[in-house]
C-alpha cells in the first residue's frame, strides 16, 4: 500500500506517516517492510488514479509498504486508529502462538504417553518370553534326565530275546 492511502487508513496526514517512518527508520529497514518507488513507477501508478497536473510534480517519491511496514506503522503512529490496529495486531500475534503451541505441545505428551505404553507392554512380553524360554528349557533338562536315567536302568536289553514267530531256533544243536 503506498503512504497516502495507509495515511488515510490510520486517521493521520501523509507527511506525519513519512516523519514517524524517519523517526524510526531502523523498524523499516529492508525490503520487506517498505521501499520508496522511483519517478517511473510513481507516474505509470498515478496516470490511472490522479489528474495529470498532480502527479507530474511530486517533490517527494511515494513510500510502498509491505504488510509488514503496515503492521509496524501502527506501532509508531500515534493515531487512534494506529493504536486500536496496533493492539488488534499484538492480540492476534499471541492468540496465534497459542494456537500454534497447544497442539503442539498436547500431541507432544500424547505421543510420549503412547511410546512409554508400547515400551512398557514390549518389556512385558519379553519378559514373557524369558520366562517361557527359562520354563522350556528346564522341561528339556527334566526330560533329558529321565531318558538318561532309563537307559541306565534297563540291563535287561543284554539279555538274548526269543525270537517272534512259529518257528523257533532250536538252541539245543551247538
Amino acid at each position: 500500500m503506498l503512504d497516502r492511502d495507509l495515511a488515510k487508513a490510520y486517521g493521520v496526514e501523509t507527511k506525519a506517516l513519512n516523519q514517524a517512518v524517519k523517526r524510526n527508520i531502523k523498524r523499516f529497514e529492508g525490503e520487506d517492510y517498505m521501499f520508496q518507488l522511483t519517478k517511473e513507477e510513481c507516474l505509470r501508478s498515478q496516470i490511472v488514479t490522479l489528474n495529470e497536473a498532480q502527479g507530474k510534480h511530486l517533490k517527494y517519491m511515494p513510500y510502498a509498504f509491505t504488510m509488514l511496514g503496515t503492521a509496524m506503522l501502527s506501532s509508531v503512529l500515534r493515531s487512534e486508529t494506529a493504536i486500536q490496529t496496533n493492539r488488534k495486531i499484538m492480540r492476534a500475534f499471541v492468540a496465534y502462538r497459542h494456537l500454534a503451541e497447544l497442539p503442539i505441545a498436547a500431541t507432544y505428551l500424547e505421543l510420549r504417553k503412547e511410546i512409554e505404553a508400547v515400551r512398557s507392554e514390549m518389556n512385558d512380553i519379553l519378559a514373557d518370553q524369558n520366562d517361557i524360554n527359562e520354563s522350556t528349557r528346564a522341561q528339556l533338562d527334566a526330560i533329558s534326565t529321565a531318558l538318561a536315567e532309563l537307559q541306565v536302568k534297563n540291563p535287561e536289553e543284554d539279555k538274548p530275546r526269543r525270537p517272534i514267530g512259529f518257528i523257533q531256533p532250536d538252541n539245543d544243536k551247538n
